[in-house]
């Protein structure tokens, strides 16, 4: 007796399963963390900050995110359920339901989605970018080149993806892959750079001075970068060395990771605990009861030989007034 036995690949059936087993186990996180954001945002923050200036961006934000996510996450549950259990007679078995991936729509669906949904993450790394370094023009045009190079290869990646071709294949993935992180990398020194400047400038000014906000906020901003920075690069190496089963096992997770990165951030807006454009061109968060009637942009213009008047200096002693100079949120 003869039975039929379609081509397999064991490794790379279990990548795939791995990487939904991983994508569940990261979904789970970033739905739990789309609920505390979404909380933080209705709240009023703790220390009275501005945030309900931009509430609604936020919240919106965390919303299409959340949605685009999934219906990601539900299009490559499905798929999975296919695999092995609709489509497990079909000629070539899993395997060749692994890698013809993109024939079919449904597995489009998810391709688009998670897209779109990095394009609204890594907007919003651009606008803080942008609101630390006050909109300079410098910062702005090659981060929005950028980004706009990252759109057009996504879009070409769709538009191939849609004949059906093998994902694999789909070379122009790893230039976006690539120019998506390196947007994350640049932004990340830049806003470290930016808080770093910022705070050497404010220890010349007064000796004492506590720059604890300045080292929370870059370790903040550097922990939320790396674990995306690092599953990307693994991604990066696993597609151009033609790794499909480690491809395929970061491919899936790797959306979902970029989101809870934002997440982390969000959450410490909402609570009151990161930079605005007015922390960024006025006075930073002290613990002390020092604050500036002038700007740090201000002090970026004066020169080592210059003099800083002492009436640009006020000492309020532990006096509300303190409180009103600190601002605790960020948009």
């Amino acid at each position: 007796m003869s039975s039929y036995t379609p081509q397999t690949n064991l490794s790379i059936e279990r990548f795939r399963l791995d990487g939904m087993t991983l994508l569940g186990v990261c979904y789970g996180i970033f739905f739990l963390l789309t609920v505390q954001a979404w909380i933080a945002l209705m709240q009023r923050p703790r220390c009275g900050g501005k945030i309900a200036d931009h509430r609604r961006v936020l919240l919106f934000y965390v919303f299409i995110t959340f949605a685009l996510g999934t219906i990601s996450f539900g299009m490559n549950a499905r798929y999975t359920e296919m695999i092995w259990i609709d489509l497990r007679d079909a000629p070539g078995g899993p395997l060749a339901l692994i890698e013809d991936y993109m024939s079919y729509r449904i597995n489009f669906v998810a391709l688009a989605t998670g897209h779109i949904q990095e394009w609204c993450m890594q907007a919003l790394l651009l606008h803080r970018c942008f609101v630390i370094w006050n909109w300079s023009r410098w910062v702005m045009v090659p981060m929005i080149t950028l980004y706009v190079a990252m759109i057009a290869c996504s879009i070409f990646v769709l538009v191939e993806a849609s004949t059906g071709v093998t994902f694999y294949n789909i070379i122009i993935e790893l230039a976006y892959i690539c120019i998506e992180v390196g947007l994350t990398v640049i932004y990340t020194v830049l806003v470290i750079y930016r808080l770093f400047v910022m705070r050497g400038r404010m220890k010349q000014v007064i000796a004492q001075y506590d720059s604890s906000s300045y080292n929370t906020i870059a370790l903040m901003v550097v922990e939320s970068a790396a674990l995306y920075t690092v599953f990307a690069i693994v991604f990066i190496v696993a597609f151009a060395t033609y790794s499909n089963g480690l491809t395929t096992l970061c491919f899936l997770s790797i959306g979902k990771i970029q989101g809870i990165a934002q997440l982390f951030i969000i959450i410490r807006v909402a609570r009151g605990r990161a930079v605005t454009h007015e922390w960024s061109t006025r006075t930073p968060a002290m613990p002390t009861a020092i604050a500036f009637s002038g700007t740090v942009s201000d002090l970026a213009e004066m020169t080592d030989n210059e003099q800083i008047p002492e009436q640009d200096v006020q000492v309020y002693a532990d006096s509300e007034k303190t409180t009103e100079v600190i601002v605790c949120t960020a948009a």
